[in-house]
């Protein structure tokens, strides 16, 4: 069963249509025997970084995270809780990847919104993606390179679009919101 982490973030329904549309039997839970014997979790979420982590502390979701075995997905707000730091509420995240998430500087229109395609991608989750594939994005804020980077976009200036470390996987872009793309990403991680 693949588990959807619920917490104080939305767009989580459509992570589950998602996933339902490629033919797994998906639940979103804060429970933690249920999160504990997921066979994938799913970390998804748009939001506030400092109202998340919050949420995360009072449920003692934070450390429930930082302990799973299984592959785990962050996806947009879920990438940027997982790294060190992130300067929306100047807020100490859970500390998985070793990147701090920054504001774009507001030389460009901020958010960051709609489709844009990968400069570099690496690794099992892009297998069948191609470097310049487009997939949709809506953020203001970006993790910043990092060693655990498997993908590369261009907004501004050069931000992870992915990372991965041991059994964390992150996204920044909506893979459930990019088309074909985005489905086969999903469907790399699901069949890990």
């Amino acid at each position: 069963m693949i588990v959807i982490i619920k917490y104080n973030a939305g767009n989580i329904t459509s992570v589950q249509n998602a996933v339902e549309r490629l033919g797994y039997n998906c639940v979103i839970s804060d429970d933690e025997q249920t999160i504990r014997t997921a066979a994938k979790v799913i970390f998804p979420g748009v939001g506030n970084a400092a109202s998340a982590m919050k949420y995360l502390k009072d449920h003692k979701l934070d450390t429930l995270i930082t302990s799973l075995q299984q592959p785990v997905l962050g996806i947009c707000l879920g990438q940027q809780l997982l790294c060190k730091y992130s300067e929306e509420g100047n807020t100490t995240c859970l500390g998985v990847f070793d990147s701090n998430v920054k504001l774009f500087p507001s030389t460009e229109i901020v958010p960051h919104t709609g489709w844009n395609s990968f400069t570099e991608t690496k690794g099992s989750l892009f297998e069948g993606v191609q470097a310049n594939d487009n997939v949709y994005f809506v953020h203001s804020f970006y993790c910043n390179i990092n060693n655990d980077t498997i993908a590369t976009c261009n907004y501004i200036l050069p931000f992870a679009a992915a990372m991965k470390k041991n059994n964390f996987y992150a996204t920044q872009f909506h893979p459930e919101k990019s088309a074909a793309v985005g489905e086969q990403i999903l469907k790399n991680f699901l069949s890990l």
